[in-house]
């Protein structure tokens, strides 16, 4: 197998034994494990017997971090870098970090693995043949509104990220602009406590309330497409998919 001096490496997203014989054996071979919080990271290393070092990476030390890890790599060293959950450079510094190396000239490959992102999207029955992943909604009100409004006019699954405590409020807002619209949460994925439920924004905020828990998945079902053809059955147009 060709041997790379940096490694993206997908990590579970909930279940620990959710990981690749491939990704166990790229961190256990690595120097170094750049991981955005090393005390979950810990976790999934004492369960797989990985004993390799780890530094800390992540939004606010990034720009400082990230010529040191260079340097590691110029001098021979073999990085990986995983995330808190799912796959790198999905909505965390990772991204940086690839930019960078991309700068620099170095190699580098991504083992694939869990991500939230496709789970929640075949777990929810809507229309897979064509989506959008936006990340995390803005926390102020007004950028969150307009995306919600963008995303309601597309004929895609639309798909985002939210944490729980901002739920409640990413639900009413959604009521409010598209109330007719049906849309999915799914929660602790691959966990004990897995859920995938289904409905109008205002059902589904009377049915979590302000007590929802863990890592929180929204989907918003796309427009009915009025076009001809497509595979994607339910007048979705099968031309693949945006993430």
């Amino acid at each position: 197998m060709r041997r790379y001096p940096f490694y993206l490496v997908s990590t579970p997203i909930g279940n620990l034994a959710d990981i690749t014989y491939r990704a166990v054996e790229a961190l256990r071979a690595a120097d170094l494990v750049l991981s955005e919080d090393t005390r979950k990271t810990r976790v999934l290393f004492s369960r797989h017997g990985i004993d390799t070092p780890l530094r800390s990476f992540h939004d606010h030390n990034k720009e400082r971090v990230t010529p040191w890890v260079i340097e590691r790599i110029r001098a021979g060293d073999v990085v990986a870098l995983v995330t808190d959950a799912g796959t790198p450079g999905i909505s965390d510094p990772g991204f940086y970090l690839v930019r960078a190396l991309i700068g620099e000239g170095i190699e580098f490959t991504a083992l694939p693995g869990p991500s939230a992102v496709t789970l929640a999207l075949v777990l929810s029955g809507f229309p897979t043949d064509r989506f959008t992943f936006y990340g995390y909604l803005p926390r102020k009100k007004g950028a969150r509104e307009r995306l919600i409004v963008e995303a309601g006019e597309q004929t895609s699954t639309a798909v985002f990220f939210e944490s729980p405590h901002r739920l409640a409020g990413t639900l009413a807002a959604v009521a409010a602009l598209l109330p007719d619209r049906e849309i999915a949460v799914a929660r602790e994925l691959t966990k004990l406590h897995e859920e995938v439920v289904r409905g109008t924004a205002a059902e589904l905020a009377r049915r979590f309330g302000a007590s929802a828990r863990g890592e929180i998945t929204i989907l918003i079902r796309g427009l009915p497409h009025r076009g001809g053809g497509g595979s994607g059955g339910d007048g979705v147009v099968g031309d693949g998919g945006t993430a």
